[in-house]
């Protein structure tokens, strides 16, 4: 992950991301959050019942907050500590706005099969940078500015939409149970409601900040498995 995590604010850490409990089965009694932040997510997996809940973090303020909360936290890059996950161990492997901060998120969703047990899954929420306001931005006002947080933070260096989500991974062989827009706007432009329509719902995905993704491994793949990249 970048080297930039550091310096976020530490708010930035605690979100505890309730829009995406409902995607973690509810048969899941060990999940591992990659990205734990300070464990807000996990905590509330454990609150709901999951047995017993693991972190990765890169930051060490971070992950130390986690300790406290969850299960066993690993410090570092997902890309670095894989080899000391358990193999067939986690009903659930999360990734809540993690992927998009990866030097190579198709190596890392590659080698994490290895870690799930029979029928286990991952989850994902990746930020959609097809979101009206974002293209707004940069269609009409010619802009493209990175910020502390959101769609453009700073950290990304890679960037999706629900096309290229899809591509990722079914080109890694996972099958996708449920790929679903969340945290979508409150209000829509009259504008865009009239392109939308005339499009016959072609822009529907501009209205949310993230896609939230359940995927099971359908086959076995590599670090080395070539997959489409980018949005």
């Amino acid at each position: 992950m970048t080297s930039d995590s550091d310096q976020k604010p530490d708010h930035y850490y605690e979100n505890a991301r309730a829009e995406v409990l409902p995607f973690v089965p509810a048969a899941a009694t060990r999940a591992l959050e990659v990205g734990c932040a300070a464990g807000a997510f996990g905590a509330a997996l454990k609150a709901r019942g999951v047995a017993e809940v693991w972190g990765i973090e890169v930051t060490q303020a971070a992950a130390s907050r986690a300790s406290g909360r969850l299960d066993r936290v690993l410090v570092g890059d997902i890309s670095l500590r894989l080899e000391e996950l358990p193999d067939a161990y986690f009903d659930a492997v999360v990734f809540n706005d993690v992927l998009e901060h990866l030097v190579d998120p198709w190596a890392v969703l590659a080698a994490i099969p290895r870690c799930l047990t029979p029928g286990g899954v991952v989850v994902s929420s990746i930020p959609n940078v097809r979101f009206y306001p974002t293209l707004y931005d940069l269609v009409v006002r010619k802009a493209w500015e990175y910020e502390e947080s959101g769609i453009l933070d700073r950290t990304h260096l890679r960037f999706f939409t629900t096309r290229s989500i899809r591509r990722m991974y079914e080109g890694l062989g996972y099958e996708i149970l449920r790929h679903e827009g969340i945290n979508a706007l409150p209000s829509l432009p009259r504008r865009y409601r009239l392109a939308n329509s005339l499009l016959r719902g072609r822009l529907d995905d501009m209205r949310f900040t993230q896609f939230a993704t359940v995927a099971r491994p359908a086959r076995v793949t590599t670090p080395g498995t070539q997959a489409a990249r980018g949005a």
